[in-house]
């Protein structure tokens, strides 16, 4: 990165618009803990009062009325918090959604979707910022370069050879593997895999929280002998930093988490307590730009590695790139591997995967020209706030 500077000048808000968009998939996204049957997404775009304009999106897989609910949150609750003040910048608008739904997130019990709408409104605002001043957002956020590296993830036990050929071909030298099923199948797929990628290969597992802290030893130490990069979320987020810790020094695998994490405070406990080796906060879900961007800063300074996490649409992932690439040539970026049809209509402005790298442009913000009537099919609901 570049030695910090000032962040650009946000200015006033005057419209915020969001979209709800759901695309019907052949075969189920299937995870540990639950399974998606359509692909959906929530895009967000802000307007200033001169009429510059940026995208964002948050995430919305989980519960399957997620993208609706997410979409109306926003709109109803959150973008009336945005509009009307002069933000100075965008981490000055981020952390007044912050301070302000702090209460509403207790009393609603929703701490989770206020969070990921705001998460969706500071991308979007800091795409605004970029695309004003002419510069990618890699740039905008204090980089030197657009490279980053990317893994192919999402890949179930029934079909990870048949995907990780197919990402092979594509450009990916890095593949996650779903687990946490049946321990026997986690650890001889692992070992498929890497019998067929070769010794050379990045690959890490994900178990979406599904083992008690016994069975993650037990189950960590069969899948071992294939040498994973890291295990993602073995056991549930919110157990406490010395929990992670202890794991963390009785197994031989580094441990990767943070998608499920909120809050400065929560990321800080957790490196803090030594337990990861890589750090995965998810842009859509908390944080955007500006809250990710502190919680990488301060992971590479105690020796941990940013990856962000990201499963669902194309501006997420774009958005996960500029980041990445903004915070130097390290870590991974993570590219789902499961067929997206929200991602195909944009897919010619997707940058290419060569020998597991990816090249962003200079084109300001995030670099993709998004017509949002290419999306109308999938529409499901949309609303405007002003």
């Amino acid at each position: 990165m570049r030695e910090a500077v000032a962040d650009p000048l946000l200015g006033r808000l005057a419209r915020i618009e969001a979209w709800a968009l759901r695309a019907p998939i052949a075969t189920p996204v299937v995870t540990s803990f639950g399974t998606m049957r359509d692909r959906p997404a929530v895009f967000v775009r802000v307007t200033d009062t001169d009429g510059a304009e940026g995208w964002g999106e948050a995430w919305c897989n989980f519960p399957g009325v997620g993208a609706e609910h997410r979409a109306r949150l926003l709109i109803d609750t959150v973008a009336p918090l945005a509009l009307g003040p002069d933000w100075a910048d965008v981490p000055s608008l981020w952390r007044s959604l912050e301070s302000r739904l702090r209460v509403l997130a207790i009393q609603t019990g929703e701490p989770g979707p206020l969070a990921q709408c705001g998460a969706a409104v500071d991308l979007a605002a800091w795409d605004l910022v970029a695309r004003r001043a002419g510069s990618p957002l890699w740039r905008a956020l204090g980089g030197n370069s657009g490279v980053a590296r990317v893994y192919a993830s999402g890949l179930h036990p029934a079909q990870a050879m048949d995907l990780a050929r197919t990402m092979h071909d594509r450009g990916h030298r890095a593949f996650k593997l779903k687990v946490g099923f049946e321990p026997g199948n986690d650890r001889d797929m692992l070992a498929a895999l890497r019998s067929m990628l070769g010794p050379d290969v990045a690959l890490m597992v994900d178990a979406n929280q599904a083992w008690s802290t016994q069975a993650a030893r037990e189950r960590i130490a069969m899948l071992a002998p294939s040498n994973p990069r890291w295990i993602e979320e073995p056991i549930a987020a919110d157990h406490d930093p010395p929990e992670w810790a202890a794991l963390s020094e009785a197994v031989p695998v580094p441990l990767a988490a943070g998608e499920n994490l909120r809050g400065v405070q929560a990321f800080d406990a957790l490196l803090a307590s030594g337990a990861l080796g890589f750090v995965q906060p998810d842009v859509g879900k908390w944080g955007g730009f500006s809250g990710c961007r502190e919680v990488a800063r301060y992971a590479a300074g105690l020796g941990a590695c940013y990856c962000p996490h990201w499963l669902g649409g194309p501006l997420g992932l774009l958005a996960s790139m500029h980041l990445r690439a903004a915070m130097g040539d390290d870590g991974w970026v993570e590219w789902d591997a499961n067929p997206n049809p929200i991602h195909d209509r944009v897919s010619g402005q997707l940058p290419v995967v060569l020998e597991g790298r990816i090249s962003l442009s200079d084109a300001p913000g995030l670099g993709v020209a998004l017509h949002i009537e290419d999306f109308d099919p999938l529409v499901q609901w949309q609303g405007t706030a002003s």
